[in-house]
């Protein structure tokens, strides 16, 4: 069985090294296209990945745990979730600019000396608190991490339309994100110019927009001009950071799905941003009925679903084919399942028609790996196509990238000469995928 899109010429090092485990079949392989060689002058490889605000509350995930785990090691950038991008006003008015996304979690949780990254209680009489305070003492051990912190999010992309419609709206947007998050100015009462207690802190600025000139979350502003607006956006703010340092990093995180990523300008914004984090996961979620891989690297002609191209390869493959260089693409890995139940044995569960989403630890089909690794009655399954695992217990399906998954997407971006790979969240695993990456990219195994 041969797939008839697919490129030919395929290397035999990627078929012997990413698929012999499919000798049941006849072996499906990366495209010619995504197969190079990194240069002697091809930045040095990235390993990025999100820590939360909110990972201190029912996984009670904090600074103090990340540095405890090996995966910190590898860790090249933090980036911190989310900053809110909204008006100033409650009711939705005044001008649109930054807002700490949970000012608890962010500056004013005090830490006892035993919850403490660095041993020293942190109170009420310190200028900064929270993760930024955490951030900056894991920081002074570790100072080559850089901390950048993302913007937006899923749930917090409402607004951006309204923020770059205007040449205006752009300039007020950023030299409000640049203040808070850059100058570091997170005390409310802090009136003029100058640095605040967060200074120095945050290295740049990562804008996540879900999604360009479509809906994402119901409720969000959706404009036919945001493609081009957002472009403008990432100029403004690349010439605001440039204005105080141009070492800050500029890096935006872009969707799989081709009617997504079609409405990006992704030339002009590869010209403009230090890399491009691509979330490549979340392919297939609970928003369908059919269980599915949420994150698989090669597409299988099983798959009812194969035309519309929601894989890892095709994903790189597109973005490659639109003009962005492969040194300015990082490759994101999940953290986390995404499950279904009420499903046939059929096939152990795999493309079957489910009755909706499985229930999770914190939410509906949604599962830290750290948990689902833990789950009894459940049999582990393997699809040599897509290379991706899952597993099944007779009625319940969750997809799972695990260890030989997160393998063979380092070897894509070894292969392909990508700038590195990203994780979503820190929170969901602990560290082993993250560690297992690292040793990969890094050959130290």
């Amino acid at each position: 069985m041969r797939f008839p899109h697919r490129t030919p010429g395929l290397t035999r090092l990627v078929s012997a090294a990413l698929l012999s485990a499919a000798s049941a079949f006849a072996q499906p392989s990366l495209p010619q296209t995504l197969v190079r060689q990194a240069t002697p002058a091809s930045p040095a490889r990235e390993v990025v990945a999100y820590f939360t605000s909110w990972g201190m509350y029912d996984r009670g995930y904090t600074v103090k745990d990340l540095a405890a785990q090996p995966a910190l090691q590898w860790l090249t950038t933090i980036n911190y979730a989310f900053g809110n991008v909204q008006p100033a006003n409650a009711d939705g008015t005044g001008a649109i600019g930054c807002q700490l996304g949970d000012a608890w979690a962010d500056v004013e949780r005090p830490w006892t000396a035993q919850e403490s990254v660095d041993g020293v209680a942190v109170d009420e009489s310190q200028p900064l608190r929270g993760n930024f305070q955490q951030l900056r003492a894991l920081k002074r051990s570790h100072p080559d991490l850089r901390l950048v912190v993302s913007l937006g999010g899923w749930n917090g992309s409402k607004w951006f339309s309204d923020a770059a419609l205007t040449e205006a709206s752009r300039r007020t947007m950023v030299k409000s994100c640049i203040d808070l998050f850059i100058r570091g100015r997170t005390d409310p009462a802090q009136k003029g110019e100058g640095d605040g207690p967060a200074a120095g802190l945050f290295s740049g600025i990562d804008l996540d927009w879900e999604f360009v000139a479509a809906e994402g979350a119901p409720g969000n502003i959706v404009r036919p001009e945001d493609t081009r607006n957002f472009t403008l956006l990432l100029q403004e703010f690349r010439r605001q950071l440039d204005a105080i340092d141009p070492s800050l990093r500029l890096t935006v995180a872009a969707p799989s799905p081709k009617d997504a990523s079609s409405k990006l300008e992704l030339p002009a914004i590869a010209r403009t941003v230090d890399f491009i984090n691509l979330m490549t996961y979340d392919m297939h979620n609970s928003l369908e009925l059919r269980a599915n891989f949420h994150a698989a690297l090669l597409p299988s002609p099983r798959d009812p679903d194969r035309a519309e191209g929601l894989t890892v390869v095709e994903t790189v493959e597109r973005y490659l084919k639109a003009g962005v260089p492969a040194s300015r693409l990082v490759l994101g890995i999940p953290l986390y399942s995404r499950g279904w139940t009420g499903l046939p044995a059929t096939n152990d569960g795999l493309y079957q028609m489910s009755t909706g989403p499985a229930p999770g630890t914190y939410e509906s089909s949604f599962e830290d790996y750290r948990n689902l690794i833990k789950k009894q009655g459940y049999t582990r399954h393997w699809d040599a196509w897509s290379r991706s695992a899952w597993l099944f217990d007779g009625t319940t399906f969750w997809t799972l990238d695990g260890p030989e998954s997160v393998r063979d997407k380092t070897l894509l971006v070894k292969l392909g000469g990508l700038r590195g790979v990203m994780f979503w969240e820190l929170a969901n695993d602990d560290g082993v995928l993250v560690d297992l990456a690292g040793r990969e990219l890094s050959g130290r195994r």
